[in-house]
């Protein structure tokens, strides 16, 4: 389908490219948070009520760069579930500053830009542009506190870490390319399906493509960056590139892999299975002695990714639809984790699990919150977490992979000592006075406005967490409805 054809299905990249211009510009004479983030929150919305009426395109669209299906609308909308999140969390940290409120806004709303676009990758050169711009973006992102260093060196370390995985994959493209003659997926496949391909050379080239997906998605060995990422990029920053690029890393991996390489499943179908079990024991070990909330979290990423990796590994219906279905519950619990972390930070000024001790007699809704997150994280019923799990382990079950199944229920039962501690420390132990405290603050906390920063701007990430909460009860109460949803939206 030639360009003018095609732009009446890419309404909401182009719609949000709109806002993100737009609040560029506002940026510039408008400096209250609060009023660009409201804005680029009507911004998420248009883009949302123009979906059902720009995907399922007859044909692939940009001269086959790009394809509108089931699937691909399913990621674009949780895309857009993860910003608008963010953005009601991003309106009450307290260490960004108004002055930089348009750059920031615009920044959120192009990489919403280029995440929609890389699930939609019908070639993958495009699959590799999608992704290096969302990887910019975000390692601007990372390092947007410049006064602080922390935030800096994560910059730093998430780029040069980027970068390595980046090449590494470019590398597997130009391989696959020198074999096919071809980046289009679909020609690929048929010449796959024909059989008219070097299977050895072809699974090289896939490797080399799984490491540079590997580094989105955060898996073992390309996880390195994360716990420092994680602690020195701003919270929303880091609730971020927890949830939008590893839900993107896995939609791709599973197009490229499920879908187009299906041929050569038994080539790489049993070294994903190891790195999902390194995967999920490695990063709920490393939680278990660390000290920072964040950091906690940041490792539970990794092993949430490797229990993820099970439906992928899997590879049947019954094994993507518990990908897609976790990935759901993923984005939301997880934002409502770092959600929360934000208003506690705003209060103790830190971000160590120890200055959380008491914290339900002084913030009892919070810390019932954060309680509610941390559980469906760990599984625990009737979260959606739990569901979540259950049908990863399931697929692995029916599909006689009772290895990978018994590995995410040990390390599920080994992830609910760290995520308990947290409760334990909330619930059990007493308030800490200031002498007690460690003096760590982690910024310079920005003045609050006199036009009422705490009823408008905390306001917008206690909205976010009960969006959140709402969405973690209903999907493991009611997951008929959602399982239903997926269930149209695979490939």
């Amino acid at each position: 389908m030639n360009v003018v054809l095609s732009l009446k299905y890419f309404l909401p990249e182009l719609i949000l490219t709109g806002f993100a211009l737009a609040v560029l510009i506002l940026g510039l004479f408008v400096k209250r948070r609060a009023v660009l983030g409201v804005f680029c929150l009507l911004g998420i919305l248009s883009a949302i009520s123009f979906m059902p009426q720009s995907y399922r395109a007859t044909a692939p669209l940009f001269s086959n760069m790009l394809i509108n299906d089931s699937f691909s609308e399913f990621f674009k909308e949780i895309t857009l579930l993860v910003m608008g999140l963010v953005i009601l969390i991003s309106m009450g940290y307290k260490a960004f500053s108004d002055e930089d409120a348009g750059e920031y806004y615009f920044l959120l709303m192009a990489v919403a830009v280029t995440m929609m676009i890389a699930v939609s990758s019908n070639n993958l050169m495009m699959i590799y542009i999608a992704l290096e711009a969302v990887s910019l973006i975000s390692y601007i992102l990372v390092a947007f506190l410049k006064r602080d260093n922390l935030s800096s060196e994560a910059g730093l370390k998430y780029f040069l870490f980027g970068a390595l995985a980046t090449g590494v994959m470019l590398y597997g493209i130009s391989f696959i390319y020198g074999l096919f003659g071809t980046t289009d997926l679909a020609a690929i496949s048929r010449t796959l399906t024909a059989g008219n391909a070097n299977i050895f050379a072809a699974t090289i080239a896939l490797i080399l493509i799984l490491a540079g997906l590997s580094f989105k998605c955060a898996l073992v060995p390309f996880h390195m960056w994360v716990p420092d990422a994680y602690q020195g990029a701003p919270t929303p920053i880091t609730a971020f590139i927890s949830a939008g690029p590893k839900a993107i890393g896995f939609a791709i991996l599973i197009r490229i892999f499920l879908k187009n390489f299906f041929p050569l499943f038994p080539n790489w179908s049993e070294l994903v299975s190891v790195i999902a079990i390194i995967t999920m024991t490695a990063g709920n070990i490393l939680a278990i002695n660390q000290e920072n909330i964040k950091r906690m979290l940041g490792y539970s990423s990794i092993a949430q990714a490797g229990y993820i990796l099970i439906g992928f590994v899997v590879g049947t219906a019954l094994g993507i639809q518990g990908v897609m279905f976790y990935l759901l519950a993923y984005v939301l619990m997880n934002l409502g984790a770092f959600g929360c972390v934000v208003l506690v930070s705003n209060i103790i000024k830190n971000d160590y699990i120890e200055e959380y001790s008491g914290l339900s007699k002084r913030e009892p809704a919070l810390a019932f919150l954060l309680t509610m997150f941390l559980l469906s994280l760990a599984g625990i019923p009737p979260l959606a977490g739990f569901f979540g799990k259950f049908l990863v382990f399931a697929a692995a079950i029916q599909s006689k992979y009772y290895i990978l199944a018994i590995a995410g229920v040990a390390n599920s039962v080994l992830a609910l000592y760290y995520y308990v501690k947290v409760v334990k420390f909330m619930y059990l132990d007493e308030p800490r006075t200031s002498a007690e405290g460690r003096d760590r603050p982690r910024v310079m906390i920005a003045e609050p406005k006199k036009h009422g920063f705490i009823s408008v701007e905390a306001g917008a990430v206690k909205l976010a967490l009960i969006i959140a909460l709402a969405g973690i009860l209903i999907i493991g109460l009611f997951p008929a409805p959602f399982l239903s949803w997926i269930s149209l939206s695979l490939l």
